[in-house]
């Protein structure tokens, strides 16, 4: 084998990590928009959505496609909810708000969504990387899709644990604090789901690994909250568990939530 092939391999690998990918109704009226291994979600409800999380800088044409390929467009988007202020989901925010859309967030991450390189997790990222190498694709794709080039926003609504919003879908807010300190799932009883975000993913961007699991300490606040906070995850007993990273899980959420639990925390 030529060294040309082995070295075209990495390069391949984030080739296929920052293409982007739309699955319709993975819920009722519920689509995934997938980029650099990140995952949005677009909620519709009467010809309006509600997008959840924000991607890259440079999702915003993967977002105008998914959205005429559900026949809507950007003047449907009713409402941006963050489920955190990572800068991968953060990264259309600005460009949403400049266009008039609402965005909501939860106020303990308010700090890290004005400064998005801000934020402390609980061990060093440097190391992970060696630590992890395959997860070196993973974290390539996010830089090159826009994830260092990030605008921090000062304009949201405050997100309330119980409350259910007044945008498409309605999405029951619940506070599950851990992998940043206002981290928020969204509930869809209706339409037996729940978007948990980084709270529970079934893939790890900073380790590779897959299955339901909490994410790495490299990018989790206090990963013991994060533990406890599976609980109130498991209270939605939502059929469709639709995470910030990796596939969606459909076998039950607390199927998952056993399944994180024994995985524990990189």
């Amino acid at each position: 084998m030529s060294n040309t092939t082995l070295a075209a391999r990495p390069l391949d690998a984030v080739r296929r990590r920052q293409r982007a990918v739309l699955r319709r109704d993975i819920a009722p009226g519920v689509h995934l928009l997938q980029h650099a291994s990140t995952n949005a979600y677009l909620i519709e409800q009467g010809g309006s959505v509600t997008l959840v999380d924000a991607l890259f800088p440079s999702s915003h044409r993967h977002l105008e496609r998914a959205l005429t390929a559900i026949g809507r467009s950007a003047a449907d988007v009713r409402a941006l909810v963050l489920t955190h202020a990572h800068f991968d989901h953060l990264g259309m925010a600005a460009g949403l708000r400049d266009a008039g859309v609402p965005i909501w967030l939860h106020p303990a991450d308010a700090p890290i969504a004005a400064h998005p390189y801000s934020y402390r997790p609980a061990r060093p990222r440097l190391l992970y990387p060696l630590r992890f190498p395959a997860a070196v694709p993973i974290l390539t794709a996010m830089v090159n899709v826009g994830a260092l080039a990030v605008q921090g926003i000062h304009e949201h609504s405050a997100l309330v644990h119980g409350a259910t919003l007044d945008v498409p879908g309605a999405p029951r807010v619940l506070a599950t604090p851990g992998h940043t300190d206002g981290h928020v799932a969204l509930h869809l009883p209706d339409r037996d789901a729940v978007i948990v975000g980084d709270a529970l993913v079934t893939l790890d961007p900073y380790t590779a690994k897959t299955g339901p699991r909490v994410v790495a300490a490299a990018a989790t606040n206090d990963p013991e909250l994060a533990l406890a906070s599976l609980s109130v995850l498991e209270g939605t007993g939502a059929r469709a568990v639709l995470p910030g990273h990796g596939e969606p899980w459909l076998e039950g959420i607390g199927s998952a939530v056993d399944a994180a639990r024994a995985a524990g925390v990189d």
